[in-house]
Order: structure tokens, then C-alpha cells, then sequence
């Protein structure tokens, strides 16, 4: 599902940072962890095409990346990558269920009411179709922004910090939610954090599975 060899990214006129070869299995939980700065957040936006690397090499869901170009690298992500970043960045501008028709015409579909309605019902935030983001709590927020990120079922799941700012509360529902669905879509799981409280939020059954890889990447330094 992820595989990487001998990955690294440059910053333009910056450090370089190098990652350990990895081959992540579909449905499976990883626990992307380390320090700030290390590059986590690099890592999960080499993996869903955001940015491209410097040298190595990177499969995600059987397509090398290197291969992808503008509007169909975009379609792809679109299709294939959950993407629940550290912010949220739901349009101010547009209502909740118009933010989530905003996957659905990035992908190249046509806006899908029925199966909006269907992913805020299950994450719980139906009722807040037509609220715009700042009537929204942030819990709430978070949610709708889960929706939007599993709508068209992606094979991927990444989520950056999601437990950022949490109290221990909101904590473990984040991450509970992120269980959940991936489970529920059967979909590979990536958690980025350097948040101690989510490895031992994820439940023993999980740990148990041989999915379950808690990445360490300690050695970069930006």
C-alpha cells in the first residue's frame, strides 16, 4: 500500500531530510512519530502527492508518485488519500455540506447530497449541513473536517496532529474516530503526532494486529 526506498526531501535552500525505507500493508494502523520538526508532516505530504521527492522512491497504493503529473496527480489524491490536516482549513465562505462537495468536484465527480448527508451522519454532525465553519465547535470542526476527508472512501487515511491542543477528552475521541472509520472503509491508517497520549490510545486489539508499525523518525533535525 506505502512503500518507500532510500526517501529523502530537500527544502529549497534548506536541510534534507531522509526517511527510513518502509512497506505499510492495506488496512493497516501506523503511528508516524517523533519530535517536532523531524518531518513528519513532510513524510505524510511526500505519500499523498502533495510534494514530490528529492530522490528515492515512492509507491502509494500501487502507483509511483514520480509518475503523476498536475491535474492527474490531483484526481488521484482525490480519489485514493483521506487527508485530515493539523488545520482544518474548511472554507469559511462555504457551508459544511458545500465543503464536502468540494472533495467530490476535486475528484471529478458531480456533488452527491445523499452521500455527504451519509458521511456527517456517521461521524454524528448531520444537523450541521448548513452551519458554516465558525458556528462550529472545534470538536465539531474536526469531524466535519473527517467527513470530508473519508467521503469518497479513500483507500488512505492520513491525519496530521489530529490530538493537537486536545484536552485528554476530545483526545481519545479523536483518535477513536479515526479507528473507526478506517475500520469501518478498511481503509490504511497513518497518524502523525509527537503526542505520547495516542499510543496508548490505540486499543490492544489494534497493537495486536501486524499492521500496527510505529515509525520513528528521530533523526532529522530542521
Amino acid at each position: 500500500m506505502i512503500r518507500t526506498r532510500q526517501l529523502s526531501y530537500q527544502y529549497p535552500n534548506g536541510p534534507t531530510l531522509n526517511f527510513p525505507d518502509v512497506d505499510v500493508a492495506q488496512g493497516a494502523v501506523v503511528l508516524l512519530r517523533g519530535p517536532s520538526g523531524c518531518g513528519k508532516s513532510t513524510w505524510l505530504a511526500l505519500v499523498a502527492g502533495l510534494v514530490a521527492p528529492t530522490a528515492g522512491e515512492l509507491t502509494v497504493a500501487d502507483q509511483p508518485l514520480n509518475a503523476l503529473k498536475n491535474a492527474t496527480a490531483d484526481a488521484w489524491r482525490a480519489r485514493t488519500i483521506g487527508f485530515l490536516p493539523q488545520k482544518l482549513h474548511l472554507s469559511a465562505a462555504l457551508d459544511v455540506q458545500q465543503n464536502l462537495a468540494l472533495a467530490q468536484w476535486a475528484s471529478g465527480q458531480r456533488e452527491d447530497r445523499a452521500r455527504i448527508h451519509a458521511a456527517l451522519s456517521a461521524l454524528g454532525v448531520q444537523e450541521l449541513a448548513r452551519r458554516k465553519p465558525a458556528q462550529l465547535s472545534g470538536g465539531q470542526a474536526q469531524r466535519v473536517a473527517l467527513a470530508r476527508a473519508v467521503l469518497l472512501q479513500p483507500r488512505i487515511i492520513l491525519a496530521d496532529e489530529p490530538t493537537a491542543s486536545l484536552d485528554d477528552e476530545a483526545a481519545a475521541d479523536a483518535v477513536g474516530l479515526l479507528l473507526d472509520t478506517a475500520r469501518a472503509q478498511g481503509a490504511t491508517l497513518v497518524i502523525a503526532t509527537h503526542d505520547a497520549r495516542v499510543a496508548a490510545l490505540i486499543p490492544p486489539d489494534v497493537k495486536g494486529q501486524i499492521g500496527f508499525q510505529p515509525l520513528l523518525l528521530l533523526r532529522n533535525k530542521l
